[in-house]
């Protein structure tokens, strides 16, 4: 018992040596693509896609927020949200931004996801708590430390 406990403290001492930054990009860029591949699907060009405006007063009906308004924002949060984790540009905000997203989609939308969902809102949770890592713009402009 004694050997697997030294063997486990080992191994978690070599795996305690990966930098958060290499966790921190992945935890960014991965999530990011799903969302901006979702925005993708909502513009024809450059203007919202007619299937969007639909799916919006149909099947995404939100209670709080008019379908007009929640296709506008989604598909530009969708946009933007997860260029700027991508950059590492105001990430923590951006996290919580989709951190929010995924809570309206989970609610509201699609509330039998909860396992994506979960994963999601980890890597957000994670990108929140502990930040971008140095491979960020908000490191380079001194904006996270």
């Amino acid at each position: 018992m004694a050997m697997l406990t030294a063997n486990i403290l080992k191994l978690n001492t070599i795996l305690g040596r990966v930098p958060w930054d290499a966790a921190a990009l992945a935890l960014r860029f991965f999530p990011a693509a799903v969302f901006f591949a979702s925005g993708q699907t909502k513009v024809d060009g450059w203007r919202i896609a007619d299937s969007t405006w639909f799916l919006f007063e149909q099947e995404y009906a939100l209670p709080l927020i008019p379908p007009h308004m929640a296709a506008i924002a989604a598909t530009v949060a969708e946009h933007v949200l997860p260029a700027l984790l991508v950059l590492g540009l105001c990430t923590r905000l951006s996290a919580l931004g989709l951190l929010g997203m995924t809570a309206v989609i989970q609610i509201f939308v699609y509330p039998g996801a909860w396992q994506t969902h979960g994963i999601w809102a980890a890597c957000f949770l994670a990108l929140i708590c502990a930040g971008p890592g140095r491979v960020s713009l908000d490191r380079v402009l001194g904006l996270d430390r």
